[in-house]
């Protein structure tokens, strides 16, 4: 429960109240996730939303395996738990980010090397085409298909794919952009 809570805190609202006393819900593409932010709030905002996102998926992950250090499915039950929290926040009528900086976090204490080889088909593919969702989703995808050749846990394997589908399940708007050429890009 505690997993779902930390996830849920809906990082990019409240900072955008905080900050600027701006909900982000209401401005650029309405998500809460570090990018909406950065358009919205510009630089600093964003990139302390990126951040605490991130943070979001890492410390339930920590706790978990810290508490439990003999059952790892407590560790990956808390990332996930996170996760849900960030897409599905209480504190914003169960609206929330769309899961990649937490999910980032999340799999960074769970499977750092498939993360590591993700966070690279990030860099390069937002380096090549300044397009933070195909960014994301090609990330999602590099995760999935690296904890399959990683000597990771069936169980590990298994929520990287369920994240890959659920990472391009919450950008089916952005894939309907990127088709007809009207997906923003950060320059």
């Amino acid at each position: 429960m505690g997993a779902y809570i930390l996830g849920a805190i809906p990082t990019g609202y409240w900072l955008g109240l905080a900050w600027k006393g701006v909900d982000v819900r209401t401005q650029g593409s309405g998500n809460l996730g570090a990018t909406n932010v950065f358009r919205v709030l510009g630089k600093g905002p964003g990139v302390v939303t990126l951040l605490l996102d991130i943070i979001k998926g890492i410390i339930p992950v920590v706790v978990a395996r810290y508490f439990f250090p003999e059952q790892p499915g407590w560790a990956l039950a808390a990332g996930l738990l996170a996760i849900l929290g960030h897409t599905t926040s209480p504190f914003v009528r169960f609206r929330g980010g769309k899961g990649v900086a937490t999910s980032a976090g999340a799999f960074a204490a769970l499977l750092p090397g498939p993360t590591a080889i993700a966070l690279g088909v990030f860099i390069v593919t937002f380096w090549l085409s300044r397009y933070v969702s195909l960014s994301s989703m090609l990330a999602a995808a590099a995760l999935m298909v690296a904890a399959f050749f990683w000597p990771a846990t069936r169980a590990l394997q298994i929520a990287s794919a369920a994240i890959a589908v659920f990472v391009m399940w919450t950008h089916r708007a952005n894939i309907q952009r990127l088709r007809t050429g009207t997906e923003n890009r950060i320059q």
